[in-house]
């Protein structure tokens, strides 16, 4: 018993020298920078036009949501000078705070606490071939896949690729521009969780539209078909979308191909029979080809001619906006 009671006593005698020991320091809110389960970004860096909430600990004049400056700072009462809040997270801020009233002898031992109250610097804009396109501030945990779902899901003519671009420090100091390219069906139809980003603010979602080709002439269904599986489609699977052949087709279809950098087409024949016939094999049609399915006597009927000046019209929008 003699021994156990030593060695009580001798715990209480080293916890009393180590308080006495500990320096007194200005302390700082713990709860403020404690990682959070609903939040991503407990540790992220302050911004410029952030709303902080600092709460000085018996001090409610002092206590007070405040907006950072476009400078970087911000003010608090009986602080002679800003305190530089860019760039620093919560706990840094709450140290600097601390540091400055005791500086200025405005408190003796501040106990502060630092909150993020409203973030206007961590922008996510989500724009291109989505059904709303939008800008939001990154608050929580946000993935890609919410940032897709803000924008109301992916328009029918997107593209089968999502390009995520952030900005990151270079070697040389200065920031460069990061682009990933993220398969649309594997985010979305396959539920790859590796391609489902998490979005920390400063991303731009850009969502390219389709390409495009054009089927006109003696089709059941002439029109303009996007290739949302990939960069091209064959002429049979063109066929297949504009619903097949009329009749009296001819043995010879052409593709109209932009040259590139040149400006103008170039015209080429299809043997559209013996590809039909499994004689000749398929052929790949590009973004922006016009494919014309001519009659057997070279003929067009008015019905077709009709629909096929719709797609003409379609065809020269398209080239407008490309020549821009």
């Amino acid at each position: 018993m003699k021994s156990i009671a030593f060695a009580v006593l001798a715990l209480a005698a080293a916890a009393t020298v180590s308080a006495q020991q500990e320096p007194a320091t200005f302390r700082t809110g713990m709860a403020a920078t404690t990682p959070s389960d609903t939040s991503n970004l407990p540790l992220a860096k302050i911004g410029d036009d952030d709303l902080l909430g600092v709460t000085v600990y018996d001090a409610p004049e002092l206590t007070r949501t405040v907006r950072v400056t476009p400078e970087g700072n911000i003010w608090l009462p009986m602080v002679k000078q800003p305190i530089h809040a860019v760039g620093l997270n919560l706990q840094d801020l709450e140290e600097a705070i601390a540091a400055a009233l005791i500086r200025d002898h405005v408190l003796v031992d501040p106990i502060v606490t630092v909150s993020l109250v409203e973030s206007r610097s961590r922008p996510i804009a989500v724009v291109g071939a989505v059904k709303s396109p939008l800008t939001f501030q990154a608050t929580g945990n946000v993935t890609l896949l919410d940032a897709i779902s803000r924008a109301g899901g992916l328009g029918e003519n997107a593209g089968s690729e999502i390009l995520v671009s952030r900005e990151t420090p270079g070697t040389d100091g200065k920031s460069m521009t990061l682009t990933q390219r993220i398969r649309a069906r594997g985010l979305i139809d396959d539920v790859n969780p590796s391609l489902n980003l998490s979005l920390q603010g400063g991303e731009v979602i850009r969502v390219p539209e389709a390409g495009r080709v054009f089927v006109m002439g003696n089709v059941k269904k002439p029109g303009t078909f996007y290739l949302t599986d990939g960069p091209e489609i064959t002429v049979l699977k063109a066929l297949a979308l504009s619903g097949g052949l009329e009749a009296h087709t001819g043995h010879q279809a052409y593709i109209y191909r932009m040259e590139s950098g040149v400006g103008g087409r170039n015209m080429m024949p299809v043997e559209l029979r013996r590809i039909m016939d499994h004689k000749s094999p398929d052929v790949a049609l590009q973004a922006n080809d016009i494919l014309y399915i001519p009659e057997a006597k070279g003929r067009i009927s008015a019905s077709v001619l009709e629909t096929s000046l719709s797609i003409a019209v379609a065809v020269a929008v398209s080239l407008l906006d490309i020549y821009r």
